[in-house]
């Protein structure tokens, strides 16, 4: 009877140490799924900012992972090309090289987006089938899968609305591809961090709230920052901190209705991102502020300060973004550092809540 008894003791601990070490194995695979959607953010924007990605007009699913392999199927790409609007009004005259270098860059674009979701689907049937998942896992993970074959319609969707008029996509579609794919990342950094052990339990409540509608204003910022790629808004008013001379510039809402100006008036777009910036920076500085004076030295405060500095530094690349008019490295630089932002403030936010609550439960003998 002592033996068993002692036995069931040992179970609950097995038990969690088997979960931690499925924890961990799931994490790091979501940080390795993470580190994808970074790539594939980076060679997103830098396809939005060579004009690469109407080079592809046909969307292939599977056939298209195949790039052309001969001089003849290379011509039938280019041919399909010089076919839509953006060749016939801005890039008349191309040469097949030239195409090229546009053409790799959307096909290493969709390449990476496919290859995140064979990344997403084969180590979560495997985690599934060898009962390595909790069960609120479950929902979770599915969902982000959903989501990332959903973002493949969208990106097509957005492909699409630079086929036939317009010389580049639709800064609506533009801005719609680019949030859901903020919301995916984001998704996925909180699920991983949920899973973490840290170091010290859960923020008070205001650390808490305040933390997570950090998270939400950087979203809005980014959804703002497409809406200015899109217009190719970057490349007007390109000073600082004045814009066309002024604090407060004129000509914000010309166009009627008033709230379109926010969404195709140049001019307003940028204003309304460069407003943005501020009250990100704002907010960001009150949240360092305000978690060090209630939490002091914690790993909260200290988070909440080198957030406070992730910003800063963003808006700085921002400003330096501007003033070159959106010339390449600096925008791809601005680009992949929002991102990062938007990771660490979601990271943040999740360890102001702690980690998943366990599911092992403690067995009696």
């Amino acid at each position: 009877m002592a033996e068993h008894a002692a036995s069931n003791a040992l179970l609950p601990s097995v038990a969690l140490d088997r979960e931690q070490q499925n924890r961990r194995l799931v994490r790091w695979w979501l940080y390795l799924v993470i580190l994808v959607l970074f790539a594939l953010f980076v060679v997103g924007g830098a396809t939005r900012l060579t004009g690469s990605g109407l080079s592809i007009t046909e969307w292939k699913p599977i056939h298209g992972v195949i790039p052309p392999l001969n001089e003849a199927e290379w011509m039938e790409e280019f041919a399909k090309y010089q076919e839509i609007p953006q060749y016939k009004q801005l890039n008349q005259g191309m040469t097949l090289s030239e195409f090229k270098t546009i053409f790799w860059w959307e096909w290493a674009h969709r390449l990476l987006a496919r290859s995140v979701g064979v990344l997403v689907a084969l180590p979560l049937a495997f985690f599934w089938l060898t009962g390595r998942l909790e069960r609120h896992l479950k929902p979770k993970l599915v969902g982000l899968l959903a989501l990332g074959g959903l973002q493949g319609f969208i990106g097509w969707w957005m492909v699409a609305s630079g086929l036939a008029e317009r010389t580049h996509v639709s800064q609506y579609r533009l801005a719609t591809h680019l949030l859901m794919a903020c919301l995916i990342f984001t998704a996925t950094v909180l699920i991983a961090r949920g899973l973490a052990n840290h170091s010290v339990g859960p923020a008070r409540e205001g650390t808490r709230r305040f933390a997570g509608w950090l998270v939400v204003l950087v979203l809005i910022q980014i959804g703002l920052g497409a809406l200015v790629a899109g217009l190719h808004a970057g490349m007007t008013f390109t000073t600082w901190p004045l814009m066309d001379g002024k604090i407060w510039p004129d000509q914000l809402l010309l166009m009627d209705p008033w709230w379109i100006n926010f969404f195709e008036n140049v001019k307003t777009v940028q204003f309304t991102h460069r407003m943005g910036a501020y009250v990100v920076f704002v907010a960001a500085l009150w949240h360092a502020l305000a978690t060090w004076r209630a939490e002091p030295g914690t790993p909260h405060a200290r988070r909440a300060v080198v957030l406070f500095a992730m910003v800063t530094l963003q808006a700085v690349l921002g400003i330096f973004t501007l003033v070159t008019a959106a010339s390449l490295h600096p925008a791809i630089t601005h680009h992949a550092f929002a991102i990062i932002v938007l990771g660490f403030a979601a990271a943040h936010w999740r360890a102001t809540k702690g980690s998943y609550p366990s599911e092992t439960r403690v067995l009696r003998a």
